[in-house]
């Protein structure tokens, strides 16, 4: 079986390491996997040691698109995948997530009658303000084998009309559904032992296990609205003059980018000269891991680093109006605080108080087994 894999950014190259980890591990004499990067994200992290220090197999092609509009990115992304789905002819094309590329990737498959595979099928955050909304039902309703990680996920698309009862074979008109648990969480397993072994982060930065915040902010709704972003800084220095605890905070480069001019000029001094927040540049993703491992409580407005936070027992602050992982909240692990300084400071204490439980709601570690075995079943040539 041939199968193309779509990804854009960092993140969609680390959840693709689990499947291809499991064919190379599991899967090798069954499936051909050929790894396809937009290019949609620079990163000048990845490197050649990036994929060699989480042992990913690096992109067999790269259309280095850059950033553009939505409309010229995803336009440059469809031509380009396109001519690579007319060379390879692949059984399946693999997307993940709510990218542009992963919007391009399906528009381009659909249109060539080639089945489509959603991994994070199902999620929803009911504002499609979002361009991650808008992109990841697109690609739902238009795929063939939809993986969903939760059973909320589950939920929203049995909304939507699709049969979760559906049997095979599948097609587009019949697409075929599963609750697979969460990709992120097989690598997590895998990653975590890893990253103890290859990364002196929390020495290096002198920090003590439970006693800092660890704080990721970089979507736009929250960088480029001056009265959000000051917001959420203030919470960070009321916290850290309150309660005494160090927040750390990887910066994003559009954050750092947009700081000094969004922020007023006492707020951005004093948060630059705070001796109890530690900005950092961007961490690896092992790093990330061990950050989010050793700190007491996270605030972020990432989709991925609220489950991690959720995969290490973490209480979790949600810097955004909804998030698409409503099982955290629903569970009181998590609390919705938007961008309101008052709302975070007071969920940050509510999690100070209180003890917590996180029954397993990602899975048992082996989605892309499921995913990989799924793909088999549906194609009985092979």
């Amino acid at each position: 079986m041939k199968i193309l894999t779509i990804v854009g950014a960092r993140p969609q190259i680390i959840k693709a390491a689990a499947l291809s980890r499991a064919i190379r591990t599991h899967f090798s004499g069954q499936i051909k996997e050929t790894i396809l990067h937009t290019g949609q994200h620079y990163d000048a992290n990845m490197s050649q040691v990036f994929f060699d220090e989480l042992e990913i197999p690096a992109p067999d092609i790269n259309l280095n698109i850059g950033s553009a509009s939505h409309g010229k990115q995803t336009a440059q992304m469809i031509q380009g995948i396109e001519a690579e789905l007319e060379k390879l002819r692949p059984d399946y094309l693999v997307l993940y997530g709510d990218t542009n590329s992963t919007l391009a990737g399906a528009i381009s498959a659909a249109k060539m009658r080639i089945p489509i595979v959603h991994i994070e099928a199902g999620l929803r955050s009911f504002n499609k303000s979002m361009p991650e909304e808008v992109n990841r039902i697109m690609c739902d309703h238009a795929s063939t084998l939809l993986f969903v990680p939760t059973p909320a996920g589950m939920n929203n698309l049995s909304k939507e009309g699709f049969n979760l009862h559906a049997t095979a074979p599948f097609t587009s008109d019949n697409p075929g559904v599963f609750h697979c648990g969460d990709i992120m969480f097989d690598n997590l397993v895998y990653f975590s032992e890893l990253a103890e072994k290859r990364s002196d982060i929390i020495s290096r930065l002198g920090l003590t296990d439970g006693n800092f915040v660890l704080c990721t902010i970089h979507r736009d709704n929250n960088t480029d609205i001056p009265e959000r972003l000051s917001a959420i800084f203030s919470a960070m220095i009321r916290i850290a003059d309150t309660y005494g605890q160090q927040i750390v905070i990887p910066l994003h480069p559009r954050t750092s980018k947009l700081l000094p001019e969004m922020l007023p000029g006492k707020l951005y001094e004093k948060l630059m000269n705070h001796t109890s927040i530690r900005i950092i540049p961007p961490v690896s993703y092992l790093e990330m891991i061990l950050l989010e491992k050793h700190c007491s409580q996270v605030l972020t407005d990432s989709g991925g680093v609220q489950k991690e936070a959720y995969f290490f027992q973490k209480p979790l602050i949600v810097a955004r109006p909804e998030t698409e992982w409503i099982e955290i909240i629903h569970n009181g692990a998590g609390i919705i605080a938007n961008a309101y300084e008052d709302k975070i400071c007071s969920a940050f204490e509510h999690f100070s108080r209180i003890g917590l439980e996180f029954p397993s709601i990602f899975g048992d570690g082996n989605a892309a087994h499921f995913i990989c075995s799924q793909l088999l079943n549906n194609s009985e040539r092979y």
